[in-house]
């Protein structure tokens, strides 16, 4: 049986307004399929590279949204292990939550724990998801160590600080207002530094006493790259993971030889390619929510009908933290 759904569709490359409501008949689940009723859909700064062009959609008119808290509505013949009405979150490079329903995969869904709410998973799922990787998959953190972590304020810097601070690990993090930096100074960073007037080298380098940090989280690119190498002490790792600023310069291997440092650039979908990871990284992630060890509550909250606006405040930093839509 076909459902009716409401959502959010781009038809061309552009500015927040290129997002038009439309309404599309979505189709019965295929056999290993759930289809989803969203509640509560999640903003991240990679739908923005989609809108833009930045990242390129497979076809147009296209649904962007990559992830949503739920409830499942139907399910497909060969799906075990849900049912109609579990509370489910999803979130992988994958679009289609820009919308009141979306068909998923059965086996990358994750049921959401009584003690957590939709907003909760949906302000989090992807960001927690991400913070883990990074402080548990890429390098060997140790307590005590020190590690640079650039735009704190953000989603996934807000989880990483709380999540860091619990594991013995001191964020030194980057943020480009006070306001944000009382943000990330709250949610668990030793020391902050306003980029916009420190320049941040410099003050990691007095900060450690002239040791330089064991790794950077880099989601900015190009405006962060060149100097997020030079706070490296011999034999640290920078992390990039997004691009924020636009492309990172090119980088001749040989320049990581003086200090042997290393570089990389880790994408989730490799962290959670199988059910098992997913299954495991998202038990964990709600285990450390469930415990208090990281707070999740989304920062801002925006109907369904203001996604334009929505989008016209994240390409302009004008939100901290997670938001999220309600339906």
């Amino acid at each position: 049986m076909t459902q009716l759904a409401r959502a959010a569709r781009i038809h061309t490359y552009g500015t927040p307004e290129v997002l038009v409501f439309e309404d599309v008949t979505i189709p019965a689940p295929a056999a290993d399929q759930v289809l989803i009723r969203n509640t509560v859909i999640g903003l991240n700064f990679v739908e923005v590279y989609y809108r833009r062009g930045t990242f390129p959609v497979p076809a147009f008119p296209a649904t962007l949204g990559n992830e949503a808290a739920g409830v499942i509505a139907a399910v497909g013949s060969q799906v075990t292990g849900l049912k109609v009405g579990d509370r489910v979150v999803y979130s992988d490079d994958v679009q289609g939550a820009y919308a009141t329903h979306t068909l998923y995969q059965a086996d990358r869904v994750a049921v959401i724990p009584d003690s957590i709410t939709d907003q909760q998973a949906a302000a989090s799922f992807l960001k927690g998801l991400t913070a883990r990787y990074l402080l548990k998959e890429i390098i060997d953190l140790s307590p005590g160590d020190t590690v640079l972590y650039h735009a704190a304020a953000g989603g996934v810097g807000k989880i990483f600080s709380q999540w860091a601070k619990a594991l013995g690990i001191q964020v030194i993090g980057t943020v480009s207002t006070d306001e944000k930096a009382e943000v990330a100074r709250a949610a668990g960073c030793k020391y902050v530094i306003n980029y916009r007037h420190e320049n941040f080298k410099d003050r990691v380098m007095e900060m450690t006493g002239g040791v330089g940090v064991k790794a950077v989280f880099d989601s900015v690119g190009k405006d962060t790259f060149v100097d997020s190498l030079a706070v490296l002490q011999p034999k640290g790792t920078l992390v990039v993971f997004g691009k924020a600023s636009g492309n990172p310069p090119l980088v001749d291997p040989f320049e990581l030889a003086p200090r042997s440092l290393k570089l990389t650039w880790p994408v989730l979908p490799v962290f959670v390619a199988t059910a098992p990871e997913l299954a495991s990284a998202a038990a964990d992630l709600f285990h450390a929510i469930e415990t208090g060890v990281i707070a999740v509550e989304p920062d801002k909250v925006y109907p369904f009908e203001q996604l334009v606006q929505a989008h016209r405040d994240l390409e302009e930093r004008r939100t901290t933290g997670a938001a999220v839509l309600v339906i």
